[in-house]
């Protein structure tokens, strides 16, 4: 859990993708995600989790669907959902926490 509030404690926003290897939508999303940690570069943080190696972490924060996007800020989480997205839209999400 320490290494996980060193990961959300950065100066730029902080996409987290938390997926399985084994779950459908999770793995059509990785192209997309992908496509955001590229279109974004140093302007933020694109990090994957795994829920079946991390599954203390998603117990502490209540994964319940997959995939779960959660961008954080300075350590605070201000935005959660569940679902599939297009990479504009969290491009776009990511970048109004800029």
């Amino acid at each position: 859990m320490s290494k996980f509030g060193e990961l959300i404690d950065a100066q730029v926003p902080v996409l987290i993708d938390f997926f399985t290897e084994w779950h459908e939508q999770s793995i059509t999303m990785n192209e997309t995600i992908r496509h955001v940690a590229a279109a974004l570069g140093d302007k933020a943080k694109v990090i994957k989790i795994d829920v079946d190696k991390n599954k203390e972490l998603a117990e502490a924060l209540r994964i319940k669907g997959l995939p779960t996007f959660m961008i954080y800020k300075d350590g605070q989480m201000v935005w959660r959902q569940s679902g599939e997205f297009d990479a504009n839209t969290l491009i776009a999400l990511i970048q109004e926490q800029a």
